[in-house]
């Protein structure tokens, strides 16, 4: 009853904006500019991580944005996942190169977020990238495009908390802490997989699951060769592990199956694309100095 009514104060009674503290706005003009005014960019940390894929964001993390995206994920301003999806999936359709006003797209979109730790989760009442996520989904929807969010990445182990930590205690921190939850064969149904996160900083995070994903398909695609079956309902619901969240509910309402597209004899293979790829990386902000990526 408390997240429900924390919902529905947030929709109907916002408070304040989450940008400059303006009362009586989710957020105002002059913060939804800031968020999602610009073309979303290339972005690229320093030192870059192994194996980040190409990444772009919507904004600078500072001022306004930083606000918006702190109010959303520590102070519980739910409202706020809606124009933060529409900034991440600008982020989304850059990097996948598709115009805002296509019509038809080449692929369906998976967006993959990056999973919070169940602490964190239970902590703040809700998960904040995902919850984006969802946001962002709907809004390409809007557009034309067949996203969903696959919620498959699970943390394999606890990790060390990385507010103190460089990007190479980061790299350390991380490596092999994800994994492909059981039973995410819907990675190989076709598309273009995306992940996607709130905020990127070193990149160790967007790294380690772009690593996770690569090894959890090839695992699945060799598993499918030996012995191809179809996807059912029960292996949907393997696929999400522990108890159900409000994202769980928002995913089941307004999930969009991905129809694959498969070239002959090879399961998964979509229109070229080979199923479980990561495409590129989408977040709502990065560090201003990420997006100077034409440094000498």
């Amino acid at each position: 009853m408390r997240g429900w009514w924390q919902d529905l104060t947030d929709l109907v009674l916002p408070a304040e904006c989450g940008g400059c503290g303006r009362p009586r706005a989710v957020l105002c003009p002059e913060c939804r500019t800031a968020l999602s005014g610009a073309a979303p960019r290339r972005v690229r940390p320093v030192p870059e991580p192994p194996g980040l894929p190409v990444a772009y964001a919507a904004a600078p993390y500072a001022d306004e944005v930083r606000a918006a995206l702190l109010a959303h994920k520590e102070r519980g301003a739910l409202a706020l996942a809606a124009p933060l999806g529409v900034a991440l999936a600008g982020a989304v359709r850059a990097g996948l190169r598709q115009p805002s006003g296509a019509d038809q797209w080449p692929a369906p979109v998976l967006l993959v977020p990056l999973p919070s730790a169940r602490r964190a989760v239970r902590a703040r009442g809700h998960d904040p990238a995902r919850r984006i996520a969802l946001a962002a989904a709907a809004e390409l929807r809007r557009t034309g495009a067949a996203a969903r969010v696959l919620a498959v990445l699970r943390q394999r182990r606890a990790v060390a908390d990385q507010s103190g930590l460089n990007s190479r205690q980061r790299m350390d921190n991380l490596a092999g802490a994800l994994r492909v939850a059981p039973g995410a064969e819907r990675l190989l149904g076709g598309g273009s997989v995306v992940l996607v996160d709130d905020l990127m900083t070193t990149g160790a995070s967007l790294a380690e699951a772009a690593r996770a994903v690569r090894e959890g398909a090839a695992l699945m695609r060799t598993a499918s060769l030996e012995a191809v079956r179809p996807v059912g309902r029960g292996d949907e619901a393997n696929a999400v592990c522990g108890a159900v969240t409000r994202e769980d509910r928002e995913e089941r309402r307004t999930g969009v199956r991905a129809e694959a597209v498969r070239m002959p004899g090879v399961p998964g293979n979509a229109g070229g694309i080979r199923a479980g790829e990561v495409l590129c990386a989408a977040v709502v902000a990065a560090p201003p100095d990420a997006f100077e990526i034409n440094r000498n």
